[in-house]
């Protein structure tokens, strides 16, 4: 998702306020087991793990791009940049290919995992924002409380579902992970994450991850974006736009009184 101004992104936070603190869902806290370097001028817009890599896709007209990088080092060791007229948007990988999202262009791609080669495109309408996948069902979100399910091979829309707590919708739902049987996605400009039944789109939980990036190091970042499961390793790495460190961490009960 674009950048905005403070301005002119103040009254989305106030909108979801209300949502946030009326959550019926319990809520959980974090312990950070590890960091690692993060390319600095990555504005991240999709993150998955595998094989001991992330795959991630940049935004922003004339810089976005899919990458192949280093966990530990943050190095990028592959690169492919798109056509400055678009701007990056989720991706997943699943079957050898990697499948991208673009913003406003209704536009995707699929290549090949090993060379980023490109194999085809697609249409969607609406926006792009996330996407993961479960093996067998590719999830993707546009900016709005729902959740499509395209069929991985054709990459046609099958269903959708409403994103809920209770009778809250829960909108701005942005990048997505498929982590132990749950969809978790960021939620556009807050420090939270939403884990989200895949079959009816109920929230089953709220993770708070408020602070977890020092004040000293908020310079030029903007919002939290980007989740990553290791599910050989059990390991769960989370980090945002311009961020200078992805964070591994654990979830844990949320300590009383922590807000």
């Amino acid at each position: 998702m674009r950048r905005i101004g403070t301005a002119a992104w103040m009254p989305l936070v106030f909108t979801l306020l209300p949502i946030l603190a009326a959550a019926a869902a319990p809520e959980y806290g974090y312990r950070i087991v590890r960091t690692f370097p993060h390319d600095i001028s990555a504005f991240t817009e999709g993150l998955e793990f595998r094989s001991g890599h992330f795959y991630e896709s940049t935004g922003e007209y004339g810089s976005s791009s899919l990458r192949k990088v280093e966990v530990e080092t943050g190095r990028v060791v592959q690169r492919l940049a798109l056509s400055p007229s678009l701007f990056g948007e989720g991706l997943t990988v699943l079957n050898g290919q990697i499948v991208q999202l673009t913003y406003r262009g209704g536009l995707g791609f699929v290549y090949s995992q090993p060379d980023f080669r490109l194999q085809r495109t697609f249409r969607y309408e609406g926006e792009g924002w996330g996407l993961t996948n479960d093996g067998s069902t590719i999830y993707m979100t546009d900016g709005t409380s729902e959740i499509r399910c395209l069929n991985p091979l054709t990459l046609k829309e099958q269903r959708r579902f409403q994103v809920h707590d209770g009778a809250e919708k829960i909108p701005y739902i942005n990048e997505l992970e498929f982590v132990r049987g749950e969809l978790w996605a960021n939620i556009w400009r807050t420090e939270k994450i939403v884990r989200i039944s895949p079959k009816d789109g109920r929230v089953l939980g709220w993770v708070d991850l408020s602070g977890i990036l020092p004040a000293a190091e908020l310079n030029r970042v903007d919002v939290m974006n980007g989740i990553a499961y290791d599910a050989m390793g059990d390991r769960l790495f989370v980090t945002g736009k311009y961020w200078p460190k992805v964070f591994e961490i654990k979830v844990i009960p949320k300590s009383p009184g922590r807000r």
